[in-house]
């Protein structure tokens, strides 16, 4: 199959936007996180498309930042990566809730609650260790977001008002820390629209359209002479 730089930027467009829809969808009628409900079907199958989701919205702000890569200049690099660690600590998250508190909820259902809360901006009761440092990385999303949106605003190469709704969105979200749960899940639309908007801005960008197929050297710069 030969592989174009337009087939690999539509298909990071399309992993943004079904990162989008995911991360919108996974916030729908979502019940109280606690030890109870870790231990059902509905919570693994939530946690899991959590899971695909920032697989898959990773890949897609990679797509979306080496489009623009030139133009989005240095404050474009600094918030990919920023975000980029943003969604990997999401990712970390979520494995851990689907591989490792179900099996916990049990026998330490205090243990389980004090992780949730973590994962939820709110205050543990007891001590739950390493995990309370990566709920202060996890601030990067927010931080990413926010450098990120700005960049791609200012390089105005694909959709400015997602860019601009990816930056407020992730901004507002420090709102959200001193709200409940489930209204903290409403923050989740906005950002999830940006990313729609970005991917598919993306998508059916037509500036990137060198169907030139990828050569050898050029998938693999080491080798080329």
């Amino acid at each position: 199959m030969t592989i174009t730089t337009t087939a690999l930027t539509r298909a990071a467009g399309l992993a943004a936007v079904a990162g989008g829809l995911l991360f919108i969808a996974v916030q729908i009628k979502h019940p109280l996180l606690d030890a109870p409900f870790t231990t059902t079907t509905e919570y693994a199958a939530r946690e899991t498309a959590k899971i695909l989701m920032a697989v898959l919205s990773l890949v897609g702000i990679t797509g979306i930042y080496l489009r623009q890569v030139r133009e989005s200049e240095v404050l474009g690099l600094v918030g990919y990566a920023v975000l980029a660690v943003g969604y990997l600590t999401l990712l970390s998250f979520q494995v851990v809730g689907v591989f490792v508190l179900p099996d916990l909820a049990g026998r330490q259902p205090g243990y389980v609650n004090d992780v949730l809360a973590v994962a939820t901006s709110g205050t543990p009761v007891g001590d739950v260790s390493g995990l309370q440092n990566l709920s202060t990385v996890a601030i990067t999303y927010i931080v990413g977001g926010v450098i990120f949106g700005i960049a791609l605003f200012r390089a105005n190469v694909l959709a400015r008002w997602a860019a601009a709704l990816m930056s407020v969105s992730a901004a507002a979200t420090v709102a959200t820390f001193q709200l409940p749960e489930l209204t903290q899940r409403l923050f989740a639309v906005p950002a999830g629209v940006a990313l729609i908007g970005l991917g598919y801005s993306l998508w059916r960008d037509r500036r990137t359209a060198d169907a030139r197929p990828l050569t050898t050297s050029q998938l693999h710069p080491a080798d080329a002479r």
